[in-house]
């Protein structure tokens, strides 16, 4: 089958976590023989930030990472019907321009013989309602969400098309335990600022635990303000930037351990959908230890897979433990790789795409109804 994906970037991951789920999909979906292609707005806010950060090595770096990925950059005068022309399935995230979702259901409705579903991997739908109850979905065949908090407000929309839970799963062909060639460190945090969406935890849960165990730390990452950066030097922090989601894996091997600090539009209104970066970790065999957040959906074996603080106080024993007990090490490790493995993978996800997929029909006729995401009560 032919898939493409209209993606807010294939090719840029800074400040975007999606792009690492996004390309193990399809390279997986590449190794069993469909083809795959992206497509990405030429102004794209991601792709931006990062030429402008790294120049034109970042996309380099992503070319000699993913030779075997294409994405086509698109503009206002593309012609996507004729792209779209002969695809079997598309699948557009809900980054994309409002009117080109709308743009692309018609050219399905005009007799595109595609499978047509929206991807939601981000906290809008809570967060910011009227942008996604103004999306026009009534052509696509189904929604893919990251979680059931997020299929259960567009079900409660009523007359949109079923949402499928979907979850972000680790490419294990690039996240995998590297020999530790040197040590850069006791413990490292890989995420960005998140616009004060963490500002606070970050303190609690990862600045004063490295400053109370006089840890060295290391944080990679973008958009952080300056008094962020000045409490991440006076921890003991190195802070290093950007990096490639592509070099994760080998930064982690130089750690000790990791921290994870989800962000509060995730805890407070949508429980059980973790960030990729704790996928990354386990796939990683780097030992994890979490803020709070409630995996209701069972994703994971918290206790085992990875420790839980709830507080910064408890974190701060934690992180102790972690670093000084190697039976515990050990046993996190083998832990959360076996979760990974088992349940967690690209390949996982590419299966659930497909069974999805072969399950939908095309309609005769769309029915004629607008999304309305409901308010939360």
């Amino acid at each position: 089958m032919r898939f493409v994906f209209y993606t807010h970037s294939l090719v840029s991951d800074w400040n975007h976590g999606n792009a690492h789920f996004l390309r193990g999909v399809m390279r997986d979906l590449i190794r069993r023989g469909h083809s795959a292609t992206a497509l990405e707005p030429s102004g794209g806010w991601s792709r931006t930030n990062l030429l402008i950060d790294q120049g034109h090595d970042g996309l380099e770096n992503f070319e000699a990472a993913f030779p075997d990925l294409h994405s086509e950059v698109y503009g206002e005068n593309f012609d996507h019907a004729a792209v779209l022309d002969g695809a079997d399935v598309v699948i557009v995230h809900e980054w994309t321009d409002p009117q080109l979702v709308a743009d692309i259901g018609r050219i399905r409705r005009d007799g595109g013989r595609f499978k047509l579903l929206f991807h939601d991997t981000h906290h809008r739908a809570v967060s910011a309602e009227g942008e996604i109850a103004s999306l026009f979905l009534d052509d696509y065949d189904a929604i893919l969400v990251f979680g059931d908090a997020l299929r259960e407000r567009y079900q409660r929309a009523g007359s949109t098309p079923p949402a499928h839970v979907w979850h972000e799963a680790a490419d294990v062909e690039l996240f995998r335990p590297l020999p530790n060639d040197r040590l850069d460190g006791d413990v490292i945090w890989i995420g960005n600022w998140g616009d004060g969406e963490r500002a606070e935890e970050l303190r609690e849960y990862l600045i004063d635990p490295v400053r109370h165990l006089n840890l060295r730390g290391t944080v990679r990452g973008v958009r952080y303000p300056g008094k962020a950066l000045e409490a991440l030097n006076g921890a003991g922090f190195h802070y290093g930037g950007w990096i490639a989601n592509a070099e994760v894996p080998r930064a982690f091997s130089r750690h000790r351990a990791t921290i994870h600090v989800p962000r509060r539009p995730y805890v407070e209104a949508l429980p059980g959908i973790p960030t990729i970066r704790v996928f990354e970790a386990l796939a990683c065999g780097i030992p994890l230890i979490s803020a709070p957040w409630n995996d209701c959906e069972g994703l994971f074996r918290p206790g085992r897979d990875f420790l839980l603080a709830h507080n910064g106080d408890e974190m701060v024993h934690l992180l102790h433990d972690v670093l000084h007990d190697e039976a515990l090490r050990s046993s996190m490790i083998t832990a959360g790789l076996e979760t990974i493995r088992t349940r967690h993978t690209c390949s996982h996800r590419v299966e659930e795409l497909l069974s999805i997929v072969r399950a939908l029909r095309l309609p005769d006729r769309p029915a004629d109804h607008r999304l309305q995401i409901e308010a939360a009560q």
